[in-house]
C-alpha cells in the first residue's frame, strides 16, 4: 500500500524573479527552514549567472527531496512585476514525474491568479485527498504515479549504449556501495543518467543513494560525505579534482569512467565481472527487450551472486544475522577477483564478523 500524500509531501514554496533581476523567496506553506531556503534558491535557475532556464530540476538534501519547476512570465495580467518564478515542492519520496505534473498545475494556477492562496488550496487538496481537479488548469491524481514507475522511468539501454562493457564498473561500484560522482555541464543530462543508475542494483530498490543535483558548496558536500555510498551529480567540472568525493568518477560529457586508486583493489575486475558485463551488454542490445526486461536480466544475475554469497555465510551469534565464513569462501577456490568481489560484497552487505 502506497503512503498517502499527507505523509509524503513536506512543503510548497514560491520563488520570484522581479523586473529588477532579484530572485527572492516570496511564500511557503507550511514552512521551509532557512537552510533549505538558501539551498533551493541556489538550485532554482533564477539565481544563476548564465541565465539558462531549466524548466524542471530535482534532487535530495539531507533525506528531503526537492522538485522545482520554473517558468517565464509572459503577458500575465496578474503578475506585472515578475519576469520568472519557480514553484518548489519538498517531499519524502523520489518521484520526478509525479511532482513535475503537480508543479506544472501549480504554475498554471499562479500565472492565472497571481496569488499563492489558490495554490495553497490545491496543495491542501492533494495533501488530504491525493487529488486536485480544475477545468482550466488540469487535474492531478497522485495515485497515477507509483514509486515503481518512477524507478523504471530512466533508460538502462541508453547507459549501456554509451558505456558498453564499462557499465560493469558502475554495477560493481553500486553493488559495493561505493561513491559515484557524475559530471556533465547540462543538469538535464545528469538527472536522466543518475536517476537510472540505482536500477542496476534493483534488489535494493533504494533511490535514497541518489543526489542528482549537488553544488560544490560546503554544507552540501558535508551532507553528502555523511552518506556511505551515493550517486552524486555535478555540473561544475571542478568536481573532477575533488578526489575526496568519489571512488568512481563518470565524465558523462566525454563518456569516460575513472576508478580512484583508493578502491582499485576492491574493484578489481575478473572473469565474473566480464560475464556480468557481457550479460548486461547482450541484454541491453537486444532490440526486443524493454528497459525493465534488461533490469530484470541484471537482477537475476545479481540474485545468483547473492545466493552464492548466502551459501558461504553462517549464523553464529545470538542476533541471528548471517556472517561470511571466510574459510568456506577460500575453500571454494574461486578466481582471485571473484573471491575478492564476494568478500567486499559481504562487507557492503554488513555480513563480515566484526
Amino acid at each position: 500500500m502506497a503512503e498517502p500524500e499527507a505523509q509524503l509531501l513536506r512543503a510548497v514554496g514560491l520563488i520570484e524573479k522581479d523586473t529588477n533581476g532579484d530572485a527572492l523567496w516570496v511564500w511557503c506553506y507550511p514552512s521551509v527552514t532557512a537552510e533549505l531556503r538558501t539551498l533551493l534558491l541556489r538550485k532554482c535557475c533564477l539565481t544563476d549567472e548564465n541565465k539558462l532556464l531549466h524548466t524542471f530540476v530535482f534532487g535530495q538534501y539531507k533525506r528531503s527531496w526537492f522538485y522545482i519547476t520554473t517558468v517565464e512570465v509572459q503577458d500575465s495580467p496578474a503578475l506585472k512585476k515578475v519576469t520568472h518564478f519557480s514553484i518548489v515542492l519538498t517531499a519524502k519520496d523520489f518521484n520526478p514525474e509525479k511532482y513535475a505534473a503537480f508543479t506544472r498545475i501549480l504554475c498554471r494556477i499562479y500565472l492565472k491568479h497571481g496569488s499563492p492562496v489558490k495554490m495553497m488550496e490545491s496543495y491542501i487538496a492533494v495533501l488530504t485527498k491525493g487529488i486536485c481537479q480544475s477545468e482550466e488548469n488540469g487535474s492531478f491524481l497522485s495515485n497515477d504515479f507509483d514509486a515503481r514507475k518512477a524507478y523504471l522511468a530512466g533508460s538502462i539501454k541508453d547507459i549501456v549504449s554509451q558505456f558498453g562493457m564499462e557499465t560493469v564498473i558502475l554495477y560493481t561500484a553500486l553493488m559495493l556501495k561505493k561513491r559515484i560522482v557524475v559530471y556533465h555541464p547540462r543538469i538535464e543530462a545528469i538527472q536522466e543518467f543518475t536517476r537510472t543508475l540505482p536500477a542496476l542494483v534493483w534488489h535494493r530498490q533504494d533511490w535514497s543513494i541518489l543526489h542528482s543535483y549537488v553544488h560544490l558548496n560546503e554544507e552540501e558536500l558535508e551532507a553528502l560525505k555523511a552518506c556511505t555510498g551515493y550517486i552524486a551529480g555535478f555540473t561544475d567540472s571542478e568536481v573532477s579534482s575533488r578526489s575526496d568525493l568519489y571512488d568512481v568518477y563518470v565524465n558523462l560529457a566525454d563518456s569516460e569512467i575513472t576508478v580512484s586508486p583508493v578502491v582499485k583493489e576492491a574493484m578489481t575486475m575478473g572473469k565474473l565481472h566480464k560475464e556480468i558485463g557481457q550479460l548486461i551488454v547482450q541484454s541491453a542490445e537486444d532490440p526486443d527487450k524493454s528497459d525493465s526486461q534488461v533490469i530484470k536480466d541484471i537482477s537475476l544475475k545479481t540474485k545468483e551472486i547473492l545466493a552464492t554469497l548466502a551459501s558461504l555465510t553462517e549464523v553464529s551469534d545470538g542476533n541471528g544475522k548471517p556472517t561470511l565464513n571466510a574459510e568456506a569462501l577460500k575453500q571454494k577456490r574461486f578466481p582471485p577477483a571473484t573471491e575478492n568481489f564476494l568478500f567486499h560484497l559481504a562487507a557492503a552487505e554488513q555480513m563480515l564478523k566484526i
